[in-house]
């Protein structure tokens, strides 16, 4: 159904709708899209690319991959190249090698497929917002992609890291060290009598809407060398994604955002929003990310001075989605009070993007809700995902009272 509540008449329709809803500012088109005039003036940086591309590195990227996960538009699985390693590897060597110097991506490579997904926990599916879009790009990418990312965590970010509240994407971190770094601050706060109020964002189509310059300036400021994110960038532009229903498919010529699937997306988005961190980092709101799930936090004796940090953290969130051309629904924006304090004397609703966020009761943020009536009193009730055990564990041994039920998950 279109936004306009007309519903779609012909599988055409539906696809045009799906794609141009995930891909904005993009057209349909019935051809490959052809590299960037930039793209094209080539410069070959052999002395990097031995560094991140080495025989036995694409043996291991070949081999991380599940051998029948999902194929791209060329239908080539993973067990392909794995069960045909000895007469493949020799010659995709000398490919991965001569692309990432010269920065050249096939443009069979950056033909993806895409499947919409139903979003979990919806009560309608009749939106194109109620569909998750996942990216299948060619396993003949995604294994240069492996070695870029390995490359960039082991070298760049080994000088410049990540901020160390983004949870997404790390090793040694998760659902499962982002929740209690929360609650440790909200549980000391109630102690303390203080009032902590927190702020939950969803930015909006994150890995969609991201524009290119902002994901390679990312990469230039963690450290990146210039044939790195001409190669990256490359990956991006000039992308075509192609969906298809009951036969008929649409093909959708890409000008900005990474392909949610795709092996370097979840680091590339880490890299954009890391400025944003950065940027709050030490002006009195406590700040956590997890991918495109920001949560805000700040804490006070004065309902007023709490309310005024949040007010502070919210503009600086503004400034920076519009530098970056990024944007947060402040409709899905939940606002929580979590306090023994009967009042909330001086405290003021903040504006976000122009519309007064209201508290609410509770909000779900990483799979956990938190029941502001519920939540903070002697007895605490929340609901947890069946998988976190190390949460689990942790809240019982918090010794606050804290009670726990497990969420069935199917």
């Amino acid at each position: 159904m279109a936004p306009s509540g007309r519903r779609t008449q012909s599988e055409g329709e539906t696809l045009e709708l799906l794609l141009t809803t995930h891909f904005p500012n993009s057209g349909v088109t019935q051809e490959l899209a052809a590299p960037a005039a930039a793209l094209l003036v080539r410069r070959p940086d052999w002395r990097l690319v031995t560094r991140a591309v080495a025989y036995r590195r694409v043996e291991w990227a070949i081999d991380s991959f599940a051998p029948y996960k999902s194929p791209g538009v060329d239908g080539i699985f993973p067990a392909l190249l794995q069960k045909a390693r000895e007469g493949v590897i020799p010659y995709l060597f000398r490919i991965f090698l001569a692309c990432l110097a010269t920065g050249y991506v096939p443009a069979k490579w950056r033909q993806v497929k895409v499947a919409f997904i139903p979003k979990r926990g919806m009560n309608s599916y009749s939106g194109p917002r109620n569909y998750r879009p996942i990216s299948l790009t060619s396993f003949l990418l995604k294994p240069v992609e492996r070695l870029v990312d390995r490359y960039l965590r082991d070298e760049a970010l080994a000088f410049v890291p990540l901020h160390p509240n983004q949870h997404a994407y790390q090793a040694g971190k998760s659902v499962e060290t982002a929740l209690p770094q929360l609650f440790v601050r909200v549980e000391k706060a109630l102690d303390l009598q203080e009032t902590a109020l927190g702020v939950f964002l969803d930015t909006k189509g994150a890995f969609n809407n991201a524009f290119y310059d902002t994901i390679c300036n990312s990469l230039v400021r963690h450290g990146s060398e210039y044939t790195i994110v001409r190669w990256i960038r490359a990956t991006l532009a000039g992308r075509v994604v192609v969906a298809t229903l009951s036969g008929f498919s649409v093909g959708l010529a890409i000008s900005k955002g990474c392909p949610q699937g795709s092996v370097l997306s979840p680091l590339l988005w880490c890299l954009v929003v890391d400025d944003l961190l950065s940027r709050l980092t030490g002006g009195g709101v406590f700040i956590q990310g997890y991918a495109d799930d920001i949560c805000l936090l700040a804490v006070g004796k004065f309902p007023n001075t709490v309310s005024g940090l949040v007010q502070w953290a919210l503009l600086t969130v503004e400034t920076w989605c519009n530098e970056v051309g990024l944007s947060v629904n402040p409709d899905k924006t939940g606002l929580v009070a979590c306090t023994r304090k009967r009042e909330l004397q001086g405290f003021f609703e903040p504006h976000f993007f122009g519309v007064k966020l209201s508290l609410l009761g509770s909000v779900k943020y990483l799979g956990v809700i938190l029941d502001s009536r519920l939540a903070w009193t002697e007895h605490v009730e929340v609901k947890v995902r069946k998988a976190d055990n190390l949460l689990w564990a942790y809240m019982e041994a918090c010794g606050a009272g804290w009670v726990l039920r497990p969420e069935v998950v199917h």
